[in-house]
């Protein structure tokens, strides 16, 4: 109860504890997986009775939203993801990527940087695929994460409302 540290003491606790908390965080990406896979508050289930029972998963980083180990974000040391972001009425589409440095997966906040896109096809697929080539990812995903941006784009257009001519054909 009155026990207090001295400098040099609280130094090496707050170390120790940091260490601790380092290597609990740098676990194998297997075994994060089967923690994750039975059950996490990202996982999507349907409700239904259906024949495929396909599990989603909103988690951030995950390229497709499946439940699987293949596009997790959590489970994965690359976390490669492009989805939309709306700031007021701008919308923009924004390119998650793992952070380079091995030491930012032991901090939650740093572990993935957001990009920005440009929304010209030419130029935002050639700035997806170089990104995909400079960061080492894998090139299976390259073909799926060009379709994303596409379809990410096309849901930027919005409806043209049909309008009736007021002057009726005599």
């Amino acid at each position: 109860q009155g026990f207090a540290f001295t400098p040099f003491a609280r130094r090496t606790h707050f170390r120790r504890r940091m260490h601790l908390c380092t290597l609990a965080a740098m676990a194998s990406n297997q075994l994060v997986w089967e923690c994750l896979k039975v059950n996490n508050s990202f996982m999507r289930k349907s409700r239904r009775k259906c024949q495929t029972k396909m599990i989603m998963s909103a988690e951030p980083g995950n390229l497709l939203g499946l439940h699987s180990y293949k596009f997790s974000g959590l489970a994965s040391s690359k976390v490669f993801d492009i989805s939309a972001k709306k700031s007021g009425s701008k919308e923009s589409i924004v390119m998650t990527t793992s952070h380079k440095k091995g030491s930012r997966a032991a901090r939650p906040g740093l572990r993935v940087l957001t990009t920005g896109v440009k929304k010209s096809s030419k130029k935002g697929v050639a700035q997806v695929a170089k990104a995909m080539e400079g960061g080492f990812y894998r090139q299976d995903l390259l073909e799926l994460a060009k379709v994303k941006y596409q379809k990410v784009k096309t849901s930027f257009k919005k409806k043209k409302g049909v309008f009736k001519s007021r002057r009726a054909t005599k």
